[in-house]
């Protein structure tokens, strides 16, 4: 995986985490990748990888069922929609709207730019 220098790189692991539970690689209450086996994957730490898991363990995104391992929480998508919704409309959205604005670019052409995508 290639890693940005915009963000942590645990933050980055939680993003891709995030990614695989909403495109169904990785299904609701099923067994995910170890610490370890995700580390190496993807060329990184193991205790980046802890960090990361223990903040989407925080988040109830994921669960550990002592023995087993990392399990896909039931309403992980639910909880991931959710807070990426949240999150684009309070930050991504206000900033995309002011450049808009800024740029003169009309509310008909920004209709017409989404009903084509």
């Amino acid at each position: 995986m290639k890693f940005s220098n915009e963000k942590p790189i645990y933050i980055q692991i939680i993003d891709l985490v995030m990614e695989k539970i909403l495109k169904d690689e990785w299904k609701l209450d099923e067994k995910i990748p170890s610490v370890r086996e995700l580390g190496a994957l993807i060329e990184v730490n193991p205790n980046t990888v802890m960090r990361s898991y223990d903040k989407l363990q925080q988040d109830e995104i994921i669960y550990n069922k002592r023995g087993l391992g990392f399990f896909v929480s039931l309403d992980a998508k639910d909880r991931i929609l959710h807070a990426r919704r949240s999150n684009f409309l309070l930050h991504e959205a206000p900033n995309f709207f002011q450049m808009a604005k800024l740029l003169g670019i009309s509310r008909e052409e920004l209709i017409q730019l989404y009903n084509d995508n």
